[in-house]
């Protein structure tokens, strides 16, 4: 009897063979054990992502949700509300001028992979990617410098679910209360003392007399500290261990850099952080002989879209010159990320920087461990040894 449990450590370890037996013989299946359905195969997922108006966000999109979190962000809405929000925070983005920031990014990559220079063997987490993450968010936020440690700790918790009860635990949900009071001190401070930074910029962002109201910039703000935090950082990782795992291509682009943007999207799409994705049924939907009924959350299942022979060919194979279109490593449609170019511009710099102090490593750990999280997957350690 086959089952998938996302859950399961078994599947954080190596989801890819529960994927293609989803794909093949169970397109359309019940998980009893996440208490929703799994789309797993890549038409089906883009499709999805496209019919909003069917598989709604307005429930939450993380596999296991914050609590009063849905109806209050960009992936938790719909249009036309979704709009309003993404054009307000566009604006913000806008005005904060993302290609001003390279600069300053490649400065904090600079200054961290300094930290590991002429070490044998290190941790490219907790000693590399964890601080260029946190230092690039808190520089595009303007968060204060000095609460970095913190912030990460409980972003990483919240993203984090139980896999005995398959749910937040005390812990996740206390990391999120902790990261919203902080949050709420930041956002009020800023409007007393706005400063060109991301926050004061969606406290003040305006179109047509319409603004984001308190509960929108506080959640926004949030999720903003999460996602930078963990899709980024575990963005970063993944591609770390994808080119510590694939000798040729992190050859490749040590010897010529212009092919990083490449390694990047064959990455997104070979081993994405952002693995799974919900969404909940707005009408009965009939699907490879299965009816969804109303009110049941569907499960995509970005990792294993972005596997699909059907769309990618020989798509177990980590591939530079493959230059894969259409690939959900970010998700699509309405609901692409916001924040897609400047994760890529952050890591594009960081494995730039990083290779030229480190060219050549392998990883150390036979088996990795594994972040507990229905939705995102990466690795809590990466040990490398230089070579």
């Amino acid at each position: 009897m086959f089952s998938f449990d996302p859950y399961s450590p078994a599947v954080d370890a190596d989801p890819f063979p529960y994927y293609k037996r989803l794909r093949d013989e169970f397109p359309c299946f019940w998980s009893r054990e996440a208490g929703m359905w799994v789309l797993s195969r890549y038409a089906d997922v883009v499709s999805a992502l496209g019919n909003w108006q069917t598989y709604s966000s307005a429930k939450g999109n993380l596999m296991t949700e914050l609590p009063n979190r849905a109806g209050a962000t960009l992936g938790t809405t719909d249009p036309p509300r979704h709009d309003r929000l993404r054009g307000l925070i566009q604006h913000a983005f806008m005005k904060r001028n993302l290609e001003s920031l390279a600069d300053p990014i490649r400065d904090i990559a600079k200054a961290s992979v300094a930290e590991i220079a002429g070490e044998k063997t290190f941790d490219f987490i907790e000693d590399f990617s964890a601080k260029f993450t946190v230092r690039v968010l808190f520089a595009a936020l303007g968060l204060p410098m000095g609460d970095e440690t913190t912030v990460r700790e409980k972003a990483v918790l919240m993203v984090q679910s139980d896999p005995h009860t398959r749910n937040k635990g005390p812990e996740h949900i206390a990391a999120y209360n902790w990261m919203q009071d902080y949050a709420a001190n930041v956002i009020a401070e800023r409007r007393k003392n706005p400063q060109n930074d991301l926050i004061s910029h969606f406290s003040m962002a305006e179109i047509d007399g319409d603004r984001l109201d308190e509960r929108e910039v506080l959640l926004t703000t949030t999720t903003l500290i999460m996602a930078g935090v963990e899709s980024l950082g575990g963005f970063m990782s993944m591609f770390a261990l994808n080119l510590a795992d694939h000798h040729d291509v992190r050859r490749a682009v040590v010897a010529d850099p212009s092919l990083v943007p490449d390694a990047i999207e064959e990455s997104l799409r070979y081993n994405t952080s952002a693995q799974r994705f919900r969404r909940c049924l707005t009408k009965d939907t009939e699907l490879h002989g299965q009816t969804m009924r109303e009110g049941d959350f569907v499960c995509l299942a970005y990792g294993s879209a972005n596997r699909d022979e059907r769309q990618f060919p020989n798509p177990d194979v980590y591939d530079l010159a493959r230059k894969p279109k259409g690939h959900v490593g970010f998700g699509g449609s309405v609901h692409a990320c916001l924040g897609t170019a400047v994760a890529r511009m952050s890591v594009k710099i960081a494995m730039e920087e990083f290779h030229k102090v480190v060219p050549d490593y392998v990883r150390v750990q036979e088996q990795l461990p594994w972040m507990p999280s229905s939705t995102f997957r990466s690795p809590l350690r990466l040990d490398l040894a230089v070579q």
